[in-house]
């Protein structure tokens, strides 16, 4: 993968007009939304393990977790980024390094980096140790030829870590790290607080990504406070497996059927896979 397509979907990332991301978690979910309209693909780690069989939280295999993006890359004319989650095996920075490289063959122009949880039973790593898996991931990238946009996600309010009051200030000073370290953006999980936002929005020297989904700030919110880049993390995957759930437990508790209609026919989705 060139740097052109990497370049240009850093490019997609504006304030006040942000990318928006659903999150796809196979190849099917992946086609659907980009023919809806979507300008780039972004996976979801959780979507996509529950759909392999493993539990989200960086315990499914490198191997399995690469698969799995060729696919929806090979998939797919949209460009994609890729949730690493921390970067699989032991999640050192030659872990990552390695990921990267991975992820980086398979096609995609972009990628997710947390800093959960952390080491020792801390929630999270501390800044100097999630700025070296930075720096690590960035090596790779330009060692692949490729100026990959590493997405630096920090979990300080979506894990509750220290003081309240202490929170916006960990993350601001957060972020810094993370983009000396070669970060292209900041993704921040777990806030619900306009003026949070916005001070983030405004404190950060490159994109901000916040997760929205249903009972969180809406889109047009995010846009007016600054956000760059909006993604809606496991939401969609869950809606989905929500609908399964609800189907089949109508049909074998109830013995009915009526959940089963849908605006989606056998058809439409044979559509998507014309090659096939």
């Amino acid at each position: 993968m060139p740097s052109g397509p990497a370049r240009s979907f850093a490019a997609l990332h504006r304030p006040s007009d942000p990318l928006l991301l659903p999150n796809a978690w196979d190849v099917a979910s992946a086609r659907i939304i980009e023919a809806a309209g979507a300008k780039a693909i972004a996976t979801t780690s959780s979507g996509l393990c529950w759909a392999l069989g493993v539990r989200d939280g960086n315990a499914i295999p490198r191997s399995q977790a690469v698969a799995a993006v060729r696919r929806i890359v090979d998939g797919v004319l949209a460009p994609v980024t890729a949730d690493i989650e921390g970067g699989y095996g032991d999640r050192t920075a030659e872990d990552v390094s390695e990921t990267v490289r991975a992820m980086v063959d398979a096609g995609v122009v972009g990628i997710n980096l947390e800093d959960t949880p952390g080491s020792d039973g801390a929630p999270i790593l501390t800044p100097q140790e999630q700025a070296q898996r930075i720096a690590a991931a960035r090596e790779a990238a330009q060692s692949s030829g490729v100026d990959l946009f590493i997405n630096a996600r920090t979990d300080v309010f979506l894990r509750a870590v220290g003081d309240p009051e202490h929170r916006l200030d960990a993350t601001l000073e957060r972020a810094e790290v993370y983009l000396d370290a070669g970060a292209s953006g900041i993704f921040v999980p777990g806030l619900t607080d306009a003026e949070t936002v916005r001070a983030l929005a405004n404190g950060i020297r490159g994109p901000l990504n916040i997760m929205s989904g249903p009972g969180k700030l809406s889109l047009d919110e995010l846009a007016a406070l600054g956000v760059a880049r909006i993604s809606l993390g496991p939401a969609l995957a869950l809606a989905a497996y929500g609908r399964v759930r609800k189907m089949a437990r109508e049909l074998i508790v109830d013995g009915k059927m009526a959940s089963l209609e849908t605006d989606v026919t056998f058809g439409n989705m044979q559509d998507l896979f014309p090659d096939a």
